[in-house]
């Protein structure tokens, strides 16, 4: 653990709070990262979807670890901002295998994860949730675990499930509950109040918006994978026109290449020739 990233630990948790949501626009790259930092981020967090897509696996715990941690270190050593990473559910086995993706994305200088519960039973993903707060410690990082609920995002259960797993989840050392898949106020506001931890939900159209989330209760909102979603349909309706009509409209909105290119310059990546071609 360096100085830089128990600063950034702490200052990852203070912007947890509902008098001023942290907001997160998820990435998947270190382009995109670095967009975000530079449009006005608090904090850098991953998306685990985005992430699989762009190096060519689903989402669902098939990326494999080492993958996942070469791009959180990228991410890392390209922006100053907090980063948290989507771990999914922790790429590995058990709860040990857990512990040592955990001590790798420590090691890779990040300050957060996402641990999901998905289909595992609540014990087995509060077992992974402890195991991650134990490596953390031992690691002597204040890492924020943000333990994600999928009750409401597969159907499998509703408030009251919601907040039995997450009691379970904190009790087991999670900083904060993720419950992706709700967007009305009143369960919103019920889950603010029945969570002893800051409430992160995951906003898409339809959500109310961040301010008023924040009045709600909730600490944390995130964009998933709905950044990277939107660039992939960016890149197939650029597709689709010029096979169909021969044209380049949709191309016509994209960032300047002289733009994009200084950033990545700037952010770390300007290495080699600077004389490059498209």
């Amino acid at each position: 653990m360096t100085t830089t990233q128990a600063a950034r630990a702490e200052t990852f948790h203070a912007l947890h709070t509902a008098d001023r949501p942290l907001a997160l626009a998820n990435v998947w790259d270190v382009a995109s990262a670095l967009l975000v930092e530079a449009a006005g981020a608090g904090a850098i967090a991953t998306t685990s979807a985005g992430v699989a897509w762009s190096l060519g696996s689903p989402d669902g715990d098939v990326l494999g670890r080492d993958r996942a941690l070469g791009l959180v270190a990228r991410v890392v050593a390209a922006v100053g901002l907090p980063v948290t990473a989507d771990i999914e559910g922790g790429y590995g086995d058990d709860a040990d295998g857990v512990a040592d993706t955990v001590a790798g994305v420590l090691a890779a200088g990040a300050v957060g994860v996402n641990i999901e519960d998905g289909p595992r039973p609540p014990a087995e993903a509060a077992a992974r949730v402890a195991a991650a707060r134990r490596a953390a410690d031992r690691a002597g990082v204040r890492l924020f675990v943000n333990a994600r609920v999928d009750t409401f995002l597969t159907g499998s259960g509703g408030v009251r499930e919601t907040l039995d797993r997450a009691r379970r989840y904190v009790e087991a050392g999670a900083d904060g509950v993720f419950v992706p898949g709700v967007a009305d106020a009143e369960t919103i506001t019920a889950l603010a109040r029945g969570i002893a931890a800051p409430l992160n939900v995951m906003a898409a159209p339809g959500t109310p918006p961040l301010g008023q989330l924040g009045t709600l209760g909730v600490a944390r909102v995130s964009l998933g994978s709905g950044i990277a979603q939107s660039a992939y349909a960016a890149a197939r309706r650029a597709a689709e026109e010029l096979f169909s009509l021969g044209s380049y409209h949709a191309v016509g909105d994209g960032i300047a290449y002289p733009e994009l290119d200084a950033l990545l310059r700037a952010g770390g990546g300007g290495r080699g020739s600077t004389t490059g071609g498209r």
